[in-house]
């Protein structure tokens, strides 16, 4: 008798499968069951409908998680980390510190999917895989860097942006022949 397996059975089949089985076996305990289906016309073409509409599906979530992935792979994470004598970290970081530095940027990302080898323990920066699907895969760039630096760093990002967005005010005196000039400050 054909039948059309509703169930993963062991040494049977796995679910959607079309297999002629002994009639004995499918009456007495696959039909009663509800494990398979008799696969008489009716039930092979629903069948393949519903193996057209869960592939349909089944690829345009796997179109959204590729654009996901390409947002999540633009990401880059920076760790201040403390460091002691030869810039040995105190501590690690892991993919629990991964998966918090992402949900701040706004990816909600299981740290089980985190392809960490192994907690990172020095200064440097270092490509991290992300699995977002079994086909699809994000890699993130994670920079550990001093505590100190990150600092003098922003400082000095943030002083570069105001001196480039105001011009300086020169203080300098010039001789018109009269009365001396101050050039940046407003005149009384």
């Amino acid at each position: 008798m054909k039948v059309i397996l509703q169930e993963n059975v062991e040494n049977v089949g796995y679910v959607g499968d079309v297999l002629d089985v002994a009639d004995g076996y499918a009456r007495n305990f696959l039909l009663p069951r509800k494990k398979a289906i008799e696969a008489n016309l009716r039930n092979v073409k629903a069948l393949e409908h519903a193996k057209r509409v869960t592939a349909h599906t089944a690829k345009k979530i796997e179109h959204d998680l590729r654009k996901w992935a390409d947002q999540l792979s633009a990401v880059s994470l920076t760790f201040p980390v403390q460091t002691g004598k030869d810039d040995k970290l105190f501590g690690s970081i892991t993919a629990k510190d991964l998966e918090a530095g992402l949900l701040t940027e706004g990816f909600e990302v299981d740290r089980r999917n985190i392809q960490l080898a192994h907690p990172l323990k020095e200064l440097g920066t270092f490509p991290v895989g992300v699995k977002v699907h079994r086909d699809v895969h994000a890699t993130i760039s994670v920079s550990l860097v001093k505590a100190g630096e990150q600092a003098q760093a922003q400082e000095a990002a943030d002083g570069a942006e105001e001196t480039e967005a105001a011009p300086k005010a020169v203080n300098a005196t010039v001789e018109t022949g009269e009365t001396p000039v101050e050039v940046g400050r407003p005149q009384e």
